[in-house]
């Protein structure tokens, strides 16, 4: 096996990590973008209860998909630590059992949602004039949920193994082959009724399906060593992998679990203001991810840089991994914020026609968009910590910030006479705060301890 890109002295750090994100940051962007442009069709072509309709089922998709995103996470680790190691035997171990916990999980979270999207929405106090356009949305989206985790998986298993270019180009081809479905979907077309607000989700559910078997026949081709022949015979659980797996994703499943249901809670603060608020914060979050996902990926590429250093014993490296990624992420996001600042008003117009509820998403982005620079150094850290296993304490430092402060905050500012605005006062709060917390812990006691890689513990 090659060397991985984490471990190549011949270069300053930052040369390969940039190489590294530029795909990986570009595939974020174009997911969002994806998503993006299905706002704006749902936006003109049907109008702003369907962008808030669906707008209203993403905090419970991300609640039910938190737990395998901090399963992937894990199995990151693990594999970016048997590659540094050079061992290809343990790397298809990671992939299969992780392959087959993705299905499974994957049909159970699908099966979950399906059923329970209409008590939930409920319960989120949706509003009435969006109710069964959500519902009708949400379980098109849960049924499509093990399609998302199998892809989930394959891009985790490629990155961990430093390629990030292969899930971009395969995110290029279905992200465009969903925009290309969409409007005919939603006006009916190729001999089937005009499916409205649904075609966004069955388009996507399509283009993910061609994406995936794309993706295999691709790695099959090239004689991948994860093409799917290749690690057929590890397709069983393997209960020593699946132990470590679970024992470092369960609290980063637990965290973003925490981070979905902090965003339940906002979205009924949200609700309390109307459709157009609820509109409004939808516009807003897309808006937001392309300055949220570049940091988040920052994190992930720190993540495994530091788990392909661990397992080569290059343990030397980690701090100037930590110095390249938060360089990189204070230069790239705030050239990004700069231009949402700028062209604020025309982003929004593009999928907000509603001059009033346009007014109300500007205010919003403009009061919470620059933290979104601290909320990607915050990123760098616990995703360096994470790339040795440590998981626990960063995970509790990220809850506490925002069940002891987000919400809270939140909820108090909305409350009074900030109203909607003070549900985006309580982000920048608590990114500055959680930033004080993972800095805290990073300088003064996980920067002191012996690193031993996991690979071991995986065997």
């Amino acid at each position: 096996m090659r060397r991985g890109p984490a471990i190549d002295d011949t270069k300053p750090v930052w040369r390969p990590l940039l190489v590294f994100l530029i795909p990986l940051m570009l595939a974020n962007t174009v997911q969002s973008a994806s998503a993006t442009f299905t706002s704006i069709f749902l936006g003109h072509m049907i109008g702003v209860r369907a962008l808030a309709a669906a707008s209203a089922i993403f905090p419970m998709l991300f609640f039910l998909v938190s737990f395998f995103i901090g399963i992937s996470s894990g199995a990151s680790v693990l594999i970016g630590q048997a590659f540094g190691a050079q061992d290809q035997g343990r790397v298809q171990r990671v992939a299969g059992t992780t392959l087959v916990f993705a299905t499974a999980t994957g049909l159970l979270i699908g099966a979950l949602g399906y059923v329970f999207a209409r008590d939930v929405l409920r319960l989120l106090g949706t509003p009435p004039d969006i109710f069964e356009q959500a519902t009708g949305y949400g379980q098109i989206v849960f049924a499509t949920v093990p399609i998302l985790f199998v892809y989930l998986a394959y891009t985790t298993f490629l990155r961990g193994v430093g390629d990030s270019q292969t899930p971009f180009v395969t995110l290029i081809g279905t992200t465009v082959l969903s925009i290309a479905l969409t409007p005919p979907l939603i006006r009916g077309a190729f001999g089937l009724p005009a499916l409205g607000l649904m075609a966004a989700p069955i388009a996507n559910g399509v283009a993910s399906v061609i994406g995936i078997v794309g993706l295999l026949i691709y790695l099959e081709w090239r004689g991948n060593p994860l093409a799917f022949s290749k690690i057929r015979h590890a397709l069983v659980i393997d209960l020593a992998v699946l132990t470590t797996l679970v024992r470092i994703g369960i609290p980063t499943g637990v965290q973003l679990v925490m981070v979905s249901l902090s965003e339940i809670a906002v979205i009924t603060f949200v609700n309390r203001f109307g459709s157009n608020a609820t509109a409004a914060y939808g516009a807003v979050n897309q808006v937001v991810s392309y300055v949220q996902f570049p940091a988040i990926t920052i994190g992930i590429a720190a993540s495994i840089f530091g788990a392909q250093a661990i397992g080569a014993q290059r343990v030397d490296r980690l701090a100037k991994i930590v110095r390249a990624a938060v360089t990189l992420n204070y230069i790239i996001g705030g050239v990004l914020i700069a231009i949402v600042y700028a062209f604020g008003e025309p982003i929004l117009s593009l999928f907000l026609v509603d001059p009033h509820t346009r007014d109300i998403a500007e205010s919003l982005l403009r009061i919470t968009l620059w933290s979104y620079l601290i909320f990607g150094n915050t990123a760098v850290l616990s995703g360096i910590m994470r790339s040795s296993g440590t998981v626990l304490w960063p995970t509790a430092l990220s809850i506490l910030s925002i069940w002891g402060i987000e919400v809270p905050v939140a909820y108090v500012l909305s409350h009074g006479s900030l109203g909607l605005s003070g549900v985006w006062y309580a982000y920048p709060v608590a990114f500055v705060c959680s930033l004080a917390f993972q800095s805290s812990y990073y300088y003064f006691f996980w920067r002191r301890r012996t690193i031993v890689p996991l690979i071991e513990s995986a065997a």
